[in-house]
């Protein structure tokens, strides 16, 4: 199955890959996992919103979920996402293999645009599916290229119905498979770990304008130069961030009119923020707009922040966690983290959700270092398939 999904959207000069939402290779990942649940006889439900489940026995309340996401962010690793998918299908491989069949249905299910790299709106599908999005928040979202989500959905060949839905067969219980995106397993010299929680985190757009003039025969002193406001807010956000413990990036940014010898009209950017708490990440916010702000003041620049996307802390449920991790043998590492899942998304609507981490030998995440050994892999299955067989009452 890995070698199979290997090649599609990959880069061949990087060897990462693109595989935004909606995409073309995005689509033809979801084409491979319709084709290999066909293969399985595992029945295929999608809701509107483009999120699919593969159903192991007759879809009803009370089944167990696993899966994640198969779209990447631009020059993205092999693993995150897809390791959830294949681990899935591999794990009721396994199950099967071993003559064992659950007390109750058994889904692997795959969101849509869980990175938000197309739309800037992360776990798109997941928050459209339980609510946490409203759906005429979601028409209004825009790619780089100016496309909006019922367009980019229209372009696939599907046809939308944006909102709630039961997809999931609520309360099913929720266990996705992640590779680490950290060396928190690689220090405990361990293949896999149990998730405790996830970090609060959220996107916010940063508007910088100030007035476009010739780069060479405009004084310095003469010069309203948004380039420089966002140059401080990118050092601030970085000395803010060491400060509080926490993390602050501005990893995109669009400048116009985009000429060597133009000094920029205006910079529009993305600030990436998460902290271990929620007060954390508001003073950390905070303080950054405000030093922006002021430094728009002096530049004779002006400022607007547009909050695009905010995700609260969340801690997965104690119970089903000391579960997880009294059947994976009681001695494996539990982890925070501080990347955004799916997972996240339903747990935070009151889904009964667990995460499992496979070891990241490099700790790289989001770029095309990302890795996980065979072994390891296989270990993330046997684990996955033994929390499976648990939960689902398999005999």
């Amino acid at each position: 199955m890995w070698a199979e999904l290997a090649g599609i959207g990959r880069d061949p000069v990087s060897g990462g890959y693109h595989r935004p939402g909606w995409s073309a290779a995005e689509r033809d990942c979801v084409a491979w996992f319709v084709q290999q649940a066909d293969a399985r006889d595992l029945g295929v439900e999608r809701d509107g919103n483009g999120n699919l489940v593969a159903w192991w026995g007759e879809p009803g309340r009370h089944g167990v979920v696993t899966g994640s996401h198969l779209d990447s962010v631009p020059d993205g690793g092999a693993f995150d996402g897809p390791l959830g998918v294949v681990s899935g299908l591999a794990a009721i491989d396994r199950l099967r293999d071993q003559g064992l069949r659950p007390g109750t249905p058994v889904g692997v299910a795959v969101f849509v645009e869980e990175e938000g790299s197309r739309f800037g709106v992360s776990c798109l599908g997941s928050r459209l599916m339980t609510g946490a999005l409203a759906p005429d928040r979601a028409v209004e979202l825009r790619d780089p290229n100016g496309r909006g989500v019922l367009d980019a959905m229209h372009d696939a060949g599907f046809e939308p119905h944006l909102g709630p839905s039961d997809l999931l067969r609520s309360p099913s219980t929720f266990i996705e498979l992640h590779v680490e995106q950290g060396r928190g397993l690689v220090h405990s010299a361990a293949a896999v770990g149990v998730a405790s929680s996830v970090w609060p985190h959220g996107r916010w757009r940063f508007d910088f304008t100030g007035r476009a003039d010739h780069a060479g025969t405009t004084a310095m002193d003469d010069r309203a130069d948004p380039m420089l406001t966002y140059a401080m807010t990118v050092l601030a956000a970085n000395k803010q961030a060491r400060l509080a413990g926490a993390r602050a990036t501005f990893g995109q940014a669009d400048v116009a009119p985009g000429s060597t010898n133009v000094i920029a009209g205006r910079v529009r950017a993305r600030l990436d923020a998460r902290a271990a708490d929620e007060s954390t990440l508001r003073a950390l916010v905070d303080t950054v707009t405000a030093q922006a702000h002021d430094r728009a003041g002096r530049d004779g620049t002006a400022l607007s922040v547009t909050a695009e996307s905010l995700s609260g802390q969340v801690r997965f449920p104690v119970g089903l966690r000391d579960r997880l991790v009294t059947r994976l043998g009681g001695s494996v590492p539990v982890l925070a983290t501080g990347a955004g899942h799916d997972a996240a998304v339903l747990s935070a609507a009151g889904v009964p959700t667990a995460m499992l981490f496979v070891r990241n030998p490099t700790g790289v995440s989001h770029a095309p270092a990302e890795s996980a050994s065979q072994a390891d892999c296989e270990a993330g299955i046997e684990a996955l398939a033994t929390v499976i067989a648990d939960l689902s009452g398999a005999t």
